[in-house]
């Protein structure tokens, strides 16, 4: 299994409107899209106001292929959510599994 560990700093005065976003599209989009085992959503806290972030466990590198295409190495956003964005970053990991 992968994990999948994207991370979203707004714009500022984004926050607002693109917790909305993140809230009502994309973590419904994640939690219902073949191949993701897990889907852990991480919203802004108080010394990091702006950082969204989701760690996701996709069954095999085919099942995020599937989805985000062979270019899966660089952190896709949905145009809609392009002009909040500040930055964006992924990294991937193979699940240790106990």
């Amino acid at each position: 299994m992968i994990i999948r560990i994207f991370q979203v700093v707004t714009r500022p005065g984004k926050e607002e409107e693109f917790g909305k976003f993140f809230h009502e599209t994309a973590i419904p989009l994640m939690r219902g899209t073949d191949g993701i085992v897990s889907v852990l959503p991480g919203a802004p806290r108080p010394d990091s106001p702006r950082e969204f972030s989701f760690v996701m466990v996709w069954k095999d590198l085919a099942a995020l292929k599937q989805f985000v295409g062979d270019d899966y190495q660089s952190p896709h956003i949905d145009p809609a959510e392009a002009e909040l964005v500040e930055s964006r970053t992924i990294k991937h990991y193979d699940l240790v599994e106990s």
